[in-house]
C-alpha cells in the first residue's frame, strides 16, 4: 500500500468522524430547538405572555380590541358619537395580514436564551458537516457528490446552510430549526446508515467537470426548495389553524405554538420567494445535465428516467410560479402544489436511484 493511499484512507476516515461529530451536535442543537418550543409558552407568570401588540394578536383578537375601544370611546366622548361597528376579522389568506407573533422563545427569556445556544450549535455543526464534505473530497481528489452517499451529505449541509444563511441575513426563523433540523437529522441518518460507502473512484462516465457544475446546482437548487417546502407545511398548519380562530372554532389545544409561528400569509410568501430564488438555478441545472448527456452519450434528451423526472420537477416548479404570478393563486391551492413539485424532486433522487434502472443508475448503493 501505497503511502498517499494510506493518507487517503486516513483522511476519508477523517472525513466519516467528522460527520458523526456533525450528526451528535446537530441533535443537540435539535434538542435546544425542541426545549425552546416546549417551555417557551411559559411566561414568567407561568402562563403564556399575553401579547399586547395588535401586530401579535389573531384577527378575531384584534376585531375584539376594536369593538372594546369603540365602546369605551363612545362611553366617555360626547352623546352626538356615532359608533361605527367593529370591522370583520379578515379570513386568512386575505389581504390584510396577521401578526409575526413573538417567535419560538415566546417572550420567555431563558427559553430565548436555549434557542441562542441551538443556534450556535447549529452552526458549529454546519461547520463539522462543511469540513466532512471537503475531507471526503479531498480523500477521493474528485467532487464529493460521486454517489448517494456523498450526495445525501451534500443535500444535508446545503439544507442546513440554507436555514443559517436566513439567520445570517437577520430574517426572524428561528422557529425553522425544529423542522430543519429533523430533516437534515433523518437525511443524515439515512446516508450513514443505508447508504454509505467507502470512499472510491467514479465510475467512467462521471470523470467530467460537468459534475462540478451540474450536480452541485442541483444540491444547492435541492436545500432551498427543502426550506421552502419546511415552510409550506407550516403555512398549512398555521392557515388551518387561523381559519379555525376566524371560525370561532377556538385556538386549541396548540395555540401557544402556532400563536408564535409567522402568520399564514407570511409562510406563504417566504416559501414563494425563496421557490423564486433557486429556480434559476434548477433550470440552469437542467440544461447543463442535458449538456453533459451530448458529451457523454451523444444526445442531450433521451427521456431517461432520471431526465424524465427531473423535467416533471422543473415543470411542477414552474406551474407553482406561473400560478401565483398570473393566476393569483395564494393559499392552500398554491401550497399542495408547491409540496407536489418538491415530492417530485425527492422520488427523483431516492426513488429513481434504488428502484429504476436507466442511465443514471450509478448512485453507488451499498451490496450485501
Amino acid at each position: 500500500m501505497s503511502n498517499t493511499s494510506l493518507a487517503d484512507q486516513n483522511l476519508a476516515q477523517f472525513a466519516n468522524w467528522l460527520m458523526y461529530s456533525a450528526i451528535a451536535v446537530y441533535l443537540l442543537a435539535f434538542l435546544a430547538a425542541c426545549t425552546e418550543w416546549a417551555f417557551g409558552s411559559r411566561g414568567p407568570g407561568g402562563r403564556m405572555s399575553v401579547v399586547s401588540s395588535a401586530a401579535q394578536q389573531t384577527p378575531v383578537a384584534r376585531a375584539s380590541g376594536r369593538a372594546r375601544s369603540a365602546v369605551v370611546g363612545g362611553a366617555t366622548g360626547s352623546s352626538t358619537q356615532v359608533l361605527a361597528p367593529p370591522a370583520a376579522a379578515s379570513p386568512a389568506g386575505s389581504g390584510t395580514d396577521t401578526g409575526d407573533g413573538p417567535g419560538a422563545a415566546g417572550g420567555n427569556p431563558k427559553a430565548d436564551l436555549v434557542g441562542r445556544i441551538g443556534v450556535s450549535l447549529t452552526v458549529l455543526a454546519l461547520l463539522l458537516h462543511s469540513g466532512s464534505v471537503l475531507a471526503r473530497g479531498l480523500a477521493v481528489s474528485r467532487p464529493p457528490w460521486g454517489n448517494m452517499y456523498e450526495f445525501s451529505t451534500a443535500f444535508a449541509l446545503m439544507a442546513s446552510a440554507a436555514y443559517v444563511g436566513l439567520l445570517a441575513a437577520r430574517k426572524p426563523v428561528r422557529w425553522l430549526a425544529v423542522p430543519v433540523l429533523f430533516s437534515v437529522l433523518l437525511t443524515l441518518g439515512l446516508a450513514v446508515s443505508v447508504l454509505y460507502v467507502g470512499s472510491a473512484q467514479l465510475v467512467p462516465a462521471l470523470h467530467s467537470y460537468w459534475l462540478w457544475i451540474h450536480v452541485s446546482a442541483a444540491i444547492i437548487s435541492g436545500g432551498v426548495f427543502h426550506t421552502a417546502a419546511v415552510v409550506t407545511v407550516l403555512y398549512l398548519v398555521r392557515d388551518r389553524w387561523e381559519r379555525a380562530v376566524a371560525a370561532g372554532r377556538g385556538e386549541g389545544r396548540g395555540a401557544d405554538l402556532w400563536r408564535r409561528l409567522p402568520s399564514a400569509r407570511t409562510l406563504d410568501k417566504l416559501a414563494y420567494r425563496l421557490t423564486g430564488l433557486v429556480f434559476p438555478l434548477w433550470t440552469f441545472a437542467i440544461i447543463a445535465g442535458a449538456v453533459w448527456a451530448e458529451a457523454a452519450w451523444g444526445r442531450y434528451w433521451g427521456w431517461d428516467p432520471k431526465e424524465t423526472w427531473a423535467f416533471i420537477t422543473w415543470v411542477a416548479y414552474a406551474a407553482y410560479l406561473h400560478a401565483r404570478a398570473t393566476a393569483g393563486w395564494k393559499g392552500r391551492r398554491a401550497a399542495v402544489l408547491g409540496l407536489v413539485a418538491f415530492a417530485a424532486f425527492v422520488f427523483n433522487y431516492y426513488g429513481v436511484n434504488i428502484f429504476i434502472t436507466g442511465l443514471h443508475s450509478y448512485g453507488g448503493l451499498p451490496t450485501k
